[in-house]
Protein backbone atom coordinates (compact mmCIF):
# COMPACT_ATOMS: atom_id res chain seq x y z
CA UNK A 1 0.00 0.00 0.00
CA UNK A 2 2.54 2.38 1.03
CA UNK A 3 4.67 1.51 -1.91
CA UNK A 4 2.04 1.97 -4.42
CA UNK A 5 1.12 5.60 -2.70
CA UNK A 6 4.90 6.68 -3.43
CA UNK A 7 5.03 5.45 -6.78
CA UNK A 8 1.65 7.53 -7.36
CA UNK A 9 3.17 11.02 -5.62
CA UNK A 10 6.24 9.76 -7.98
CA UNK A 11 4.58 9.71 -10.72
CA UNK A 12 2.13 12.78 -10.31
CA UNK A 13 4.80 15.40 -8.43
CA UNK A 14 8.39 14.07 -10.02
CA UNK A 15 8.85 16.47 -12.19
CA UNK A 16 9.26 19.21 -9.11
CA UNK A 17 12.91 17.75 -8.61
CA UNK A 18 13.54 18.82 -12.56
CA UNK A 19 13.13 22.53 -12.27
CA UNK A 20 15.58 24.24 -13.83
CA UNK A 21 17.61 26.94 -12.05
CA UNK A 22 15.89 29.80 -14.22
CA UNK A 23 12.33 28.55 -13.26
CA UNK A 24 13.91 28.57 -9.50
CA UNK A 25 14.24 31.89 -9.51
CA UNK A 26 10.76 32.88 -10.66
CA UNK A 27 9.09 30.51 -8.31
CA UNK A 28 11.14 32.35 -5.40
CA UNK A 29 10.39 35.65 -6.31
CA UNK A 30 6.61 34.53 -6.67
CA UNK A 31 6.69 32.83 -3.45
CA UNK A 32 8.52 35.51 -1.55
CA UNK A 33 5.59 37.68 -2.75
CA UNK A 34 2.65 35.66 -2.07
CA UNK A 35 3.89 34.90 1.94
CA UNK A 36 4.07 38.96 2.25
CA UNK A 37 0.63 39.22 0.96
CA UNK A 38 -0.67 36.18 2.96
CA UNK A 39 1.06 37.55 6.14
CA UNK A 40 -0.51 41.06 5.72
CA UNK A 41 -4.38 39.77 5.17
CA UNK A 42 -4.62 39.76 1.51
CA UNK A 43 -5.46 35.95 0.71
CA UNK A 44 -7.00 36.22 -2.82
CA UNK A 45 -3.65 37.92 -3.83
CA UNK A 46 -1.23 35.77 -1.98
CA UNK A 47 -3.06 32.85 -3.23
CA UNK A 48 -2.63 34.18 -6.81
CA UNK A 49 0.74 34.55 -6.54
CA UNK A 50 0.97 30.49 -5.22
CA UNK A 51 -0.31 29.76 -8.22
CA UNK A 52 2.19 31.83 -10.41
CA UNK A 53 4.81 30.32 -8.25
CA UNK A 54 3.38 26.80 -8.93
CA UNK A 55 3.42 27.34 -12.52
CA UNK A 56 6.67 28.93 -13.29
CA UNK A 57 8.15 25.29 -11.43
CA UNK A 58 5.71 23.55 -13.45
CA UNK A 59 6.95 25.36 -16.95
CA UNK A 60 10.16 24.62 -15.82
CA UNK A 61 10.61 21.57 -15.97
CA UNK A 62 12.96 19.04 -17.66
CA UNK A 63 11.58 15.98 -17.73
CA UNK A 64 14.45 13.24 -17.63
CA UNK A 65 14.49 11.19 -21.17
CA UNK A 66 16.30 7.75 -21.61
CA UNK A 67 15.50 6.98 -25.19
CA UNK A 68 18.10 5.48 -27.52
CA UNK A 69 18.20 6.38 -31.00
CA UNK A 70 19.30 4.49 -33.91
CA UNK A 71 21.88 5.77 -35.95
CA UNK A 72 19.54 6.90 -39.02
CA UNK A 73 16.46 8.63 -36.62
CA UNK A 74 16.54 11.94 -35.99
CA UNK A 75 14.69 13.17 -32.88
CA UNK A 76 12.23 15.80 -32.07
CA UNK A 77 14.01 18.84 -30.58
CA UNK A 78 11.24 19.83 -28.90
CA UNK A 79 7.84 18.98 -26.66
CA UNK A 80 4.72 20.20 -28.64
CA UNK A 81 2.43 19.63 -31.28
CA UNK A 82 3.47 19.56 -35.34
CA UNK A 83 2.22 22.55 -36.75
CA UNK A 84 3.53 22.22 -40.57
CA UNK A 85 5.29 19.97 -42.77
CA UNK A 86 6.59 21.70 -45.83
CA UNK A 87 9.20 22.93 -48.15
CA UNK A 88 9.51 26.85 -46.93
CA UNK A 89 12.30 29.48 -48.95
CA UNK A 90 14.88 26.84 -49.58
CA UNK A 91 14.13 24.36 -51.99
CA UNK A 92 15.82 21.88 -50.71
CA UNK A 93 14.85 22.16 -47.37
CA UNK A 94 12.08 20.65 -45.64
CA UNK A 95 10.95 22.25 -42.38
CA UNK A 96 8.85 20.91 -39.39
CA UNK A 97 7.56 23.63 -36.95
CA UNK A 98 6.20 22.47 -33.46
CA UNK A 99 4.11 24.39 -31.42
CA UNK A 100 4.67 24.60 -27.80
CA UNK A 101 1.62 25.73 -25.55
CA UNK A 102 2.57 26.92 -22.19
CA UNK A 103 1.66 23.97 -20.71
CA UNK A 104 4.21 21.75 -22.68
CA UNK A 105 8.37 21.53 -21.69
CA UNK A 106 10.16 24.46 -23.08
CA UNK A 107 13.83 23.13 -23.32
CA UNK A 108 14.98 22.43 -26.85
CA UNK A 109 17.51 19.19 -27.13
CA UNK A 110 19.46 17.99 -30.07
CA UNK A 111 18.20 16.50 -33.13
CA UNK A 112 20.92 14.15 -33.89
CA UNK A 113 24.60 13.53 -32.53
CA UNK A 114 26.83 16.00 -34.02
CA UNK A 115 29.19 19.04 -33.86
CA UNK A 116 26.94 22.43 -33.64
CA UNK A 117 27.82 24.54 -36.45
CA UNK A 118 26.88 28.49 -36.85
CA UNK A 119 23.99 30.15 -34.62
CA UNK A 120 22.11 32.91 -36.38
CA UNK A 121 19.67 35.36 -34.24
CA UNK A 122 17.28 37.85 -35.09
CA UNK A 123 15.98 40.25 -33.90
CA UNK A 124 11.92 40.58 -34.51
CA UNK A 125 8.24 40.83 -33.48
CA UNK A 126 5.82 38.98 -31.05
CA UNK A 127 3.26 37.28 -32.96
CA UNK A 128 1.48 34.32 -31.17
CA UNK A 129 3.78 31.16 -32.04
CA UNK A 130 0.83 29.60 -33.76
CA UNK A 131 0.55 32.66 -36.22
CA UNK A 132 1.73 31.81 -40.07
CA UNK A 133 3.59 34.72 -40.33
CA UNK A 134 5.87 34.28 -36.35
CA UNK A 135 8.54 31.83 -38.95
CA UNK A 136 9.14 34.92 -40.70
CA UNK A 137 8.92 38.01 -38.51
CA UNK A 138 9.13 36.98 -34.88
CA UNK A 139 12.51 37.03 -32.95
CA UNK A 140 14.30 33.51 -33.57
CA UNK A 141 17.20 31.68 -32.86
CA UNK A 142 18.92 29.08 -35.53
CA UNK A 143 21.30 26.32 -33.91
CA UNK A 144 23.29 24.64 -36.68
CA UNK A 145 23.62 20.94 -35.89
CA UNK A 146 25.93 18.74 -38.52
CA UNK A 147 26.10 15.10 -38.12
CA UNK A 148 30.04 13.72 -37.49
CA UNK A 149 32.17 13.17 -40.98
CA UNK A 150 28.91 14.67 -43.34
CA UNK A 151 27.28 17.17 -45.09
CA UNK A 152 24.29 16.34 -43.94
CA UNK A 153 21.80 18.53 -40.83
CA UNK A 154 19.22 18.80 -38.81
CA UNK A 155 19.10 22.17 -37.83
CA UNK A 156 17.08 23.80 -34.91
CA UNK A 157 15.43 27.24 -34.78
CA UNK A 158 13.67 28.66 -31.68
CA UNK A 159 11.51 31.16 -31.77
CA UNK A 160 9.25 33.85 -29.54
CA UNK A 161 5.91 34.01 -29.09
CA UNK A 162 3.19 36.98 -27.89
CA UNK A 163 4.04 35.77 -24.34
CA UNK A 164 7.51 34.09 -24.55
CA UNK A 165 9.98 37.18 -25.07
CA UNK A 166 13.25 35.33 -24.09
CA UNK A 167 15.47 32.85 -25.83
CA UNK A 168 18.35 30.88 -24.03
CA UNK A 169 20.96 29.29 -26.29
CA UNK A 170 23.29 26.81 -24.54
CA UNK A 171 25.99 25.95 -26.81
CA UNK A 172 28.48 27.64 -28.57
CA UNK A 173 29.82 26.64 -32.71
CA UNK A 174 31.82 23.91 -32.60
CA UNK A 175 30.44 22.76 -29.74
CA UNK A 176 30.24 18.37 -30.20
CA UNK A 177 26.61 17.23 -28.79
CA UNK A 178 24.99 13.88 -28.58
CA UNK A 179 21.02 13.48 -29.81
CA UNK A 180 19.13 14.21 -26.80
CA UNK A 181 21.10 17.05 -25.01
CA UNK A 182 20.00 20.26 -24.18
CA UNK A 183 20.75 22.74 -26.15
CA UNK A 184 18.36 25.92 -25.22
CA UNK A 185 15.23 26.86 -23.81
CA UNK A 186 12.54 29.50 -24.69
CA UNK A 187 10.66 31.13 -21.72
CA UNK A 188 6.62 30.49 -22.63
CA UNK A 189 4.59 29.88 -25.64
CA UNK A 190 6.57 29.38 -28.67
CA UNK A 191 7.41 27.85 -31.49
CA UNK A 192 10.57 25.52 -32.94
CA UNK A 193 11.47 24.31 -36.13
CA UNK A 194 13.81 21.88 -37.44
CA UNK A 195 15.11 21.93 -40.23
CA UNK A 196 16.21 18.95 -42.62
CA UNK A 197 18.05 18.27 -45.80
CA UNK A 198 14.40 17.61 -48.47
CA UNK A 199 15.71 14.56 -50.47
CA UNK A 200 17.84 12.81 -47.69
CA UNK A 201 15.23 12.17 -45.28
CA UNK A 202 11.66 10.29 -44.82
CA UNK A 203 9.29 12.33 -42.75
CA UNK A 204 7.56 10.08 -40.05
CA UNK A 205 5.54 12.55 -38.10
CA UNK A 206 2.21 13.95 -39.24
CA UNK A 207 0.44 17.58 -38.85
CA UNK A 208 -1.58 17.38 -35.42
CA UNK A 209 0.81 15.00 -33.80
CA UNK A 210 2.09 15.23 -30.19
CA UNK A 211 5.88 14.74 -30.13
CA UNK A 212 8.48 14.48 -26.91
CA UNK A 213 11.89 15.95 -27.41
CA UNK A 214 14.28 13.30 -26.79
CA UNK A 215 11.48 10.64 -27.18
CA UNK A 216 9.94 11.15 -30.41
CA UNK A 217 11.56 10.09 -33.64
CA UNK A 218 10.96 12.80 -36.47
CA UNK A 219 11.96 11.57 -39.32
CA UNK A 220 14.78 8.79 -40.83
CA UNK A 221 17.73 9.03 -42.79
CA UNK A 222 17.47 7.44 -46.64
Amino acid sequence: MLEDLQRTLAKAFGWVFTVHSTGLRFFSIAMVIAVLFLLMGFRVIGGLFLLVACFCAFFFRIPKVNAQFADDEIASPANGTVLSIKTEDDPNSVVIRIFLSVFDVHVQRATVSGKIGEIFYHKGLFLFANNPDAASKNERNLIQIYRPNSDRFAHVEQLTGAIARRIECWVKPGQEVKVGDLIGLIRFGSQVAVYLPKDAVRIIVKEGQKVEGGNTVLALWK
